[in-house]
């Protein structure tokens, strides 16, 4: 029996990458972390955005109820200024809020940069998809995910999405003994 491959939504979301006054970063650096740390088959729907909140909301119910991804990563608009309504967005589709992804998402940055109780960071499922907000940045993109990324397949066990294993060496997922496959 085959492993369903991985659907991976990856959203970069900035007025002036989608602008062409600059090339994007963010999209670049989660496709070379997934590459590193996904172990399973997966392949990835990207989307590159401005800061509008209607255009990252549908993007998100896109991705989820039509393209079938169970797992969204979005790259900027988390801080506080006016135009970044990343979270803004994925709360207003979300249908359960997950505290403690953005909890920890804060606390992995924080030994970093004290700006980062700037971020408001959330973690969100729409249906069978996982949804993070991560930074802009894609050093801070990488400290992120190494801080998150372990509790990630096994949430996505729970929400009903495929098995995803990892390369141990870039990041260890943890599952109860229980919630683990044979070897």
């Amino acid at each position: 029996m085959t492993t369903p491959m991985l659907l991976v939504g990856l959203i970069s979301v900035s007025d002036r990458a989608a602008s062409g006054v600059y090339v994007d970063k963010g999209l670049p650096a989660l496709q070379d972390w997934l590459g590193a740390a996904l172990a399973s088959p997966w392949r990835a729907e990207t989307r590159l955005i401005p800061d509008e909140q209607p255009l990252i909301e549908k993007a998100l119910i896109d991705l989820v109820d039509h393209v079938g991804c169970h797992l969204i990563l979005t790259t900027g608009g988390t801080g506080p200024a006016p135009r970044d309504v990343t979270p803004d967005a994925t709360l207003a589709v979300a249908h359960r809020v997950l505290d403690g992804f953005g909890e920890q998402m804060r606390a992995v940055s924080l030994k970093y940069v004290p700006t980062a109780i700037l971020s408001r960071q959330v973690g969100v499922t729409r249906g069978k998809c996982l949804i993070l907000n991560l930074p802009g940045q894609p050093k801070a993109i990488k400290e992120t995910l190494d801080g998150v990324f372990a509790a990630v397949p096994y949430c996505i066990d729970l929400i009903g999405g495929p098995y995803i294993e990892t390369h141990a060496g870039v990041i260890q997922a943890f599952r109860p003994k229980s919630a683990q496959k044979p070897v």
